[in-house]
């Protein structure tokens, strides 16, 4: 029986998640979500009291594929999220950035989880690889953005209150969350990030 994930995404510029070039991608933070998260389960990010987005939905994605930093690192598909700071907003927040360099640690390339400076951010790196080196794929998705419905009061159970996530949801409270995702009419890439 696949698991439902939910959590609020804090830090909504496209980078975690990452929903350009038509698929979502789960690459950095998060690591205990990262590291347990299995194919199929469905993940759920609602927003931000800051951005006035408390209690909507800012995307979900269903887990098609995992794979490890090096894989996704050199995997040609998601070359294009590598990030490029000089690049349009979608580039500057890719989020393929991990590889596992000659001295056998992980290197990080310029992104927003790097130093102001564009150097190797050590804090980040803990987050992101220490736990888990785990990154979650989802083809089936959508990403609203400023765009995020509300969701719906019934349904208020889903909705994660402060830090860390959700995931222990009865299978009817899992399989209402699944019929109002059904209903929504809207998939892939809808709006741009809260905090662009």
């Amino acid at each position: 029986m696949s698991r439902l994930y939910s959590y609020v995404v804090q830090h909504d510029h496209g980078f975690a998640p990452n929903p350009f070039w038509r698929v979502c991608t789960l690459a950095n933070c998060k690591p205990v979500i990262r590291a347990h998260a299995a194919v199929g389960d469905l993940i759920v990010g609602t927003g931000s009291a800051d951005i006035a987005l408390a209690g909507h939905l800012v995307y979900w994605m269903r887990i098609d594929e995992i794979m490890s930093f090096d894989q996704y690192w050199a995997d040609p598909r998601f070359a294009r999220k590598k990030p490029n700071m000089r690049g349009s907003m979608m580039y500057r927040y890719g989020d393929n950035i991990y590889w596992t360099g000659s001295d056998g640690t992980f290197q990080q390339l310029n992104s927003f989880h790097s130093e102001d400076d564009g150097g190797l951010s050590v804090a980040n790196r803990e987050l992101d690889t220490e736990t888990t080196q785990k990154v979650l794929i989802g083809s089936k998705f959508a990403y609203y953005g400023k765009s995020a419905p509300m969701i719906p009061p019934e349904l208020g159970f889903v909705v994660k209150k402060g830090r860390g996530h959700k995931c222990r949801f009865a299978y009817d409270e899992r399989m209402a969350v699944e019929a109002w995702l059904a209903t929504l009419p809207e998939r892939g890439y809808v709006d741009e990030p809260g905090r662009w």
